[in-house]
């Protein structure tokens, strides 16, 4: 019976070695030519101040984080991929109230246009005219949002950065 059981495992994990289940962060679904990635400045075609900036900057820092590929500039060259990234859309919308009738609780929705292209024979590798990322975000009670408003943007942009860097390298 133990025999059974031993084999019956060991059966299991060769099954799910072959079908190509691997560990979350261990993958890759970038062609393995892509070795460096250039990524400029994300364009703001919103009205929220530095939003590009705060976007780049976390998407950047999510890429060396993951130690998948290296992030190069433009001026130095030899990027193997280029990731452009236009912000379309920015919107904070109340979602909960207090007694006071007080919003202490929003949504913060970033919309982007994202393409990931391969520098050497300009294939579009990745491609999303709508890539969507929202987040909640709570306010203490007896504070404004706009007293909070840097710090939950700071923090869409990180997890924006995960999502996006996540649906890039490991196609999820």
């Amino acid at each position: 019976m133990e025999m059974k059981r031993i084999f019956g495992s060991a059966l299991a994990c060769l099954v799910l070695v072959h079908c190509g289940y691997y560990l979350r962060g261990t993958g890759s679904s970038l062609p393995p030519n892509i070795k460096k990635i250039d990524v400029p400045m994300f364009k703001n075609m919103t009205t929220r101040f530095d939003l590009d900036v705060k976007l780049t900057k976390s998407v950047i820092d999510e890429m060396v984080a993951r130690g998948k590929v290296e992030v190069t500039s433009e001026s130095s060259g030899g990027a193997d991929a280029l990731l452009v990234g236009e912000i379309t859309a920015f919107n904070v919308n109340p979602i909960a109230f207090s007694d006071q009738n007080m919003a202490d609780r929003y949504t913060i929705t970033v919309i982007a246009k994202i393409v990931l292209r391969d520098v050497a024979n300009q294939k579009i590798l990745f491609s999303n005219p709508s890539y969507i990322y929202q987040e909640e975000y709570e306010v203490p009670s007896g504070t404004s949002y706009e007293t909070w408003e840097s710090q939950a943007i700071d923090k869409v942009a990180e997890k924006f950065a995960r999502s996006l860097v996540s649906t890039l390298l490991e196609g999820f």
